[in-house]
């Protein structure tokens, strides 16, 4: 069966930078899709993150690239097998030079937390109890 998959695209300031704290986080970087201005960063087999540098990111649209440090372009989540494992990437995110942002969702059956990146991009984590879903 046909296994659909996500390309986030992202503008980055530093595609270096970027590439060492996605790694960080237990992430691998394609090489056959990277270059000096943007990384390939594979988060799944279905999950892919560009980070382009912000000339490159030019190169895709017509639009002002927004500030993520200032304004909110997009919200990303991704979801963890455990709540520990939602700890651990936010942890390691902020251990790599991201900055926790929110509060933490616990919910009993659902547990969150979020990170910005360097850029100022917000990754949500999240985990929902598999019962709770199915019932």
């Amino acid at each position: 069966m046909y296994q659909q998959m996500i390309f986030v695209n992202l503008a980055t300031n530093d595609v270096e930078a970027s590439k060492e704290f996605f790694t960080r986080l237990g992430y691998t970087i394609n090489p056959q899709f990277s270059t000096d201005d943007c990384a390939c960063v594979v988060i799944s087999d279905t999950i892919i993150a560009m980070l382009l540098g912000k000339q490159r990111y030019a190169d895709f649209t017509k639009k002002e690239i927004a500030d993520s440090t200032k304004t909110s372009e997009v919200l990303i989540c991704l979801s963890a097998e455990s709540r520990a494992k939602v700890d651990e990437l936010v942890d390691n995110a902020i251990a790599a030079g991201g900055s926790a942002t929110g509060e933490t969702q616990d919910q009993g059956f659902m547990y969150g937390r979020a990170f910005d990146d360097l850029d100022g991009h917000t990754w949500e984590v999240m985990w929902m109890d598999p019962a709770a879903v199915q019932g």
